[in-house]
């Protein structure tokens, strides 16, 4: 059990780290440039799709959806908590310093990339037929398959 708190605590704080990282990029080599500062916030969106798609494609594999699901889901509030409040004031800026309307579309944007992307890694996972259920199914196929019928006399 302590391995899976273990493994939901280092990805709450690389999903943040992510965060931390186009931060600082903007603050030292964008500041006042609100093009490229865009550029970096939508690369961050990917980065965040991509770690999240690589956890769902490699759990995915090890465990039902019912089980790594709510575990991931957890572990991306925790990130989004410590990136929409703690963020900000890392680069000494107030969590709500662009107006309560700019704070609430980050959380849907960091909502919508997480989601996209933990869906398209388990989606790539099923396709290839190597979630779960998909080989639980193929196991049970082969055990079947193998198997000689009984003859039941009467």
């Amino acid at each position: 059990m302590g391995q899976r708190w273990r493994a939901l605590v280092v990805l709450a704080i690389a999903l943040f780290a992510v965060n931390v990282v186009a931060r600082l990029i903007i603050r030292f080599a964008f500041d006042g440039d609100e093009m490229a500062a865009d550029r970096v916030t939508l690369g961050m969106f990917v980065v965040i799709g991509l770690i999240l798609g690589g956890v769902a494609f490699s759990w995915g594999q090890r465990h039902p959806v019912s089980q790594w699901g709510v575990e991931v889901a957890g572990a991306i509030g925790v990130a989004l908590l410590l990136t929409m409040l703690i963020g900000p004031l890392l680069v000494g800026q107030s969590p709500f310093a662009s107006g309560s309307a700019t704070f609430f579309w980050q959380v849907v944007l960091y909502l919508l990339a997480a989601t996209a992307g933990t869906f398209l890694g388990y989606l790539l996972l099923t396709t290839l037929g190597r979630d779960h259920r998909s080989q639980a199914l193929k196991r049970y196929a082969e055990r079947a398959g193998t198997k000689p019928r009984r003859i039941v006399r009467r």
